[in-house]
């Protein structure tokens, strides 16, 4: 599957895990990657990775002033038609008990997983509705199925579900197609990024916190260990990504990875209590 190489597609939070293997597979596509990244090591290190059509980009998806620096690259590098492709793919994830949950935490979670999304895509929209080019969202099965402790993340995740069917619907007359890769457990550093993250925070919540959810806390972060060793190569979503921006009808939603489609498959079929109790026994062994 190649594509001409005068298409550009923007990939946002491109320096590791996910983004940077799409950034680098529509790269060898054949696309004119512009790919977002925060650091310049980042983007040095990106380069030496790809071809010379690989250029990356100063883009932090919470500033304004960023998003609106980077349209005006992309505009100035590759003229108003001619992006291809939007990739939204920059995220955190945020974790811990939400009773407990610093609403500051939350607001930041959504600011970046979902706020950004749209902001990056206004300021991008010209441009794809001219060239008739097509934008994918990065959800995940967490968009899906919330488990325990990952509320502010699968919030972010079930708004992108939400923000992707409805901009779907209104820019179709376009012909701008928009889809959504909702992979199950990849191995990228995001895990550990959310461990550490996860500590800090739960450094700063008050004793009870510990003493209600200790077991839970421990069940979740030797699970999210386990996928950052043993999930999903992230290549496997870039080629979902790559079909979504090349294939001539592209699919609305990629469910990836059997972890993925089998949880779903099980939720269609399972009353919501009986899913919990599945979840509790699967994460500490108690089904209630």
């Amino acid at each position: 599957m190649t594509v001409q190489p005068a298409r550009a597609v923007l990939v946002t939070g491109a320096s590791t895990g996910i983004g940077q293997a799409i950034a680098i597979h529509l790269d060898e596509l054949g696309f004119r990657v512009f790919a977002g990244v925060r650091k310049d090591v980042d983007g040095e290190r990106l380069r030496t990775t790809a071809s010379e059509r690989l250029r990356p980009v100063s883009l932090d998806v919470t500033s304004s002033e960023s998003i609106a620096a980077a349209a005006a690259e992309v505009v100035d590098v590759s003229g108003e038609k001619a992006l291809a492709g939007l990739v939204n793919n920059a995220g955190i994830a945020v974790s811990g008990p939400l009773e407990f949950m610093p609403v500051e935490e939350l607001r930041r979670q959504l600011d970046v997983n979902v706020v950004g999304q749209i902001a990056v895509t206004q300021a991008f929209l010209p441009m794809l509705r001219r060239a008739r080019g097509r934008v994918v969202n990065m959800g995940s099965v967490g968009g899906r199925i919330a488990l325990p402790l990952l509320g502010p993340y699968a919030a972010s995740k079930f708004a992108m579900e939400a923000l992707t069917d409805s901009l779907r619907r209104e820019v179709r007359r376009w012909g701008i197609e928009v889809s959504i890769v909702e992979p199950g457990g990849v191995a990228t550093p995001i895990w550990d990024k959310s461990a550490a993250a996860a500590d800090e925070l739960l450094d700063g919540m008050p004793p009870e916190a510990n003493e209600l959810y200790g077991d839970l806390i421990g069940a979740v972060r030797k699970e999210a260990q386990k996928t950052g060793e043993e999930g999903l190569p992230p290549l496997e979503v870039a080629k979902a990504v790559g079909h979504a921006l090349s294939a001539e009808k592209p699919r609305t939603r990629y469910l990836i990875g059997r972890d993925a489609k089998s949880r779903v498959a099980i939720a269609r079929v399972t009353s919501d209590r009986a899913f919990d109790s599945l979840i509790a026994r699967s994460l500490t062994g108690r089904g209630s």
